[in-house]
């Protein structure tokens, strides 16, 4: 099947599982093909945030997803940390988003001093260096001097961060509420069509 440029979607340790993992239903749902990155402490965040239990190798994990969000069997693509070999590695490939989220102050801090010490963080330079469209979504409070000039570092680079913080003007009734006012955000932002939160003026 023929989708439009992949998107890459990385998840880290950090609490907030629920942002990533309704985001990425919400883009198998919406018929894109998803590059799948995750770190080893994301999947302990998943035992004690979800019912999730994401196996650690990577087409284990991809057959478990794709079952999971009842995705095509291509659908969702799981690289393994230090997978060197796949395409989000090089420039040449055609993703024109990646979205970390959630993202942890130390990934943060790794990518803004260029480290790529594993396949997440590649990733991320890669799409830095060839000026594509690198979000953050950072779950942290409070932020340090540190945190906020790896920020600025990155905004200045052309990085959006995005902190998880959901509104309230929308009358939330539920966490499943909160999720999706920042997983809409992040559509918002990757020109993903969406109808999970109602746009500011156009609903009463």
């Amino acid at each position: 099947m023929s989708y439009p440029a992949p998107i890459i979607l990385a998840m880290t340790g950090a609490s907030g599982a629920c942002y990533g993992l309704r985001l990425l239903e919400t883009l198998v749902k919406d018929g894109r093909q998803v590059y799948f990155l995750i770190s080893k402490a994301a999947q302990a965040v998943f035992a004690m945030e979800t019912e999730l239990d994401i196996p650690s190798r990577p087409q284990e994990a991809q057959a478990y997803l794709t079952e999971f969000y009842k995705a095509k069997s291509d659908q969702i693509i799981v690289y393994g940390r230090e997978q060197w070999s796949s395409p989000v590695a090089s420039g040449s490939h055609k993703a024109e988003h990646m979205i970390v989220c959630p993202c942890t102050t130390g990934t943060l801090s790794a990518i803004a001093h260029g480290a790529s010490n594993n396949l997440m963080q590649r990733a991320a330079d890669v799409m830095i260096k060839e000026q594509r469209k690198l979000m953050l979504v950072v779950r942290e409070m409070p932020f340090s001097a540190i945190h906020l000039e790896n920020m600025l570092k990155l905004a200045q680079l052309g990085v959006t961060i995005m902190p998880a913080n959901p509104g309230f003007y929308q009358n939330p009734q539920s966490i499943s509420d909160l999720v999706d006012f920042v997983v809409a955000r992040i559509l918002d932002h990757i020109g993903v069509e969406h109808t999970l939160l109602p746009r500011w003026g156009l609903e009463p």
